[in-house]
């Protein structure tokens, strides 16, 4: 299967997809008009019937996993340690995390192009189960000589066929997060009383949930300040920051599904952006008023609001990461996402340092987090 890798924007456009419209907006304004802390070129390459976003970084440190693997590894881990409460073995946790710092620059482990990355903290890769995956990596191999070649979030719950193919072609795995998931959520999430609390805990709020067919701008960037509170501020800077801008592609490219729960003047409270693709829902977009009382319950209705629309449309719902006691209450288990890697292009010691990598994490991480619920 021939591949076909598309540069500029006008060629992306008339693909006409929603990967073509999504990546061509990208190329135009530059990625940081939609995503603050992000500086990917962002391409489009055609094999078959699949048109997948491409993204390409030469380098730099401190920005967004979603496109910068030493983020991934190094910078959020250390951020996790403090959100987890990680304290046994805290201190040979960081000298390993130096360690693996060190390795990954001279590794130069953020010279990478990721492929089928819509930038989001969860890449649902929906009917693309790895078909033209080698002719698309001998593509950009030879295009980009230098690079690594990634695709994120594979798993064998939401994507088992593309993460065997990655294997088949020879792509390394690296373990990269546990995430929580839901096979049936009218059987496994519904009946508990957590659902039921979080329907009560919307209806004696007052706020009303409306299908968010289209923004203004006061709106967007409620949205955007919304989730920055969530992910942002409070969690972690590494997370993308989304912008107004971001908000609106995203709903008049029809990628996200918006609910939003609006107080009795009209105001933005909690908010739920949902992707769907194939038979699988994500909700990367949430946020809530932080600000204001727990008692409010506002995350308890933002997650209503996704489980609701995911159980309405028989989807099953990839919780993501995070938040583990909260989702395995409502019904969801663990489930070992992957990054997968290809460096058979590279020099020998960039591609020994990755490997090596991929067997510590396998080894002494993955335990870890299945026994931790991290």
């Amino acid at each position: 299967m021939t591949a076909r890798l598309l540069e500029a924007a006008d060629d992306m456009e008339a693909d006409g997809c929603i990967a073509g419209h999504f990546a061509a907006a990208f190329a135009r304004a530059s990625t940081q008009a939609f995503i603050a802390n992000a500086t990917s070129r962002m391409m489009l390459v055609q094999s078959g019937p699949h048109s997948l976003p491409v993204t390409v970084d030469d380098g730099g440190y401190g920005r967004s996993y979603v496109a910068s693997p030493h983020s991934a590894y190094v910078l959020y881990a250390r951020a996790e340690m403090d959100i987890v409460g990680f304290v046994k073995g805290r201190r040979m946790a960081n000298a390993a995390l130096g360690v693996l710092d060190g390795m990954l620059r001279m590794a130069r482990i953020n010279r990478a192009v990721h492929v089928d990355n819509w930038l989001l903290s969860t890449n649902l890769h929906g009917g693309w189960e790895g078909a033209g995956l080698a002719g698309i990596r001998r593509l950009l191999a030879e295009r980009f000589p230098t690079h690594f070649l990634i695709l994120r979030s594979l798993d064998e719950w939401s994507s088992p066929q593309l993460l065997q193919a990655a294997r088949d072609d020879g792509w390394m795995l690296l373990p990269a997060r546990q995430i929580w998931v839901v096979d049936d959520l009218a059987r496994d999430w519904r009946p508990r009383n957590n659902f039921d609390n979080d329907r009560r805990a919307l209806t004696k709020s007052g706020l009303v949930v409306e299908e968010a067919r289209q923004f203004d701008a006061t709106d967007r960037a409620r949205i955007a300040e919304l989730y920055r509170m969530l992910y942002v501020q409070k969690y972690s800077p590494l997370n993308p920051v989304f912008t107004p801008q971001f908000i609106a592609l995203t709903q008049t490219t029809g990628l996200l599904h918006y609910r939003v729960a609006r107080d009795a003047t009209g105001r933005i409270m909690a908010v739920a952006g949902m992707l769907a693709r194939g038979k699988v829902m994500t909700p990367p977009v949430v946020g809530y008023d932080i600000t204001c009382p727990r008692a409010d319950a506002l995350y308890r209705i933002a997650s209503f609001m996704f489980s609701q629309l995911a159980m309405e449309r028989g989807l099953r719902l990839h919780g993501s990461a995070g938040a583990a006691d909260f989702k395995r209450r409502r019904g969801a288990h663990g489930v070992i996402e992957y990054m997968a890697l290809h460096a058979g292009h590279l020099d020998v010691s960039r591609r020994t340092a990755v490997r090596l990598l991929a067997s510590q994490l396998e080894r002494f991480v993955v335990p870890m987090m299945q026994k931790e619920g991290w």
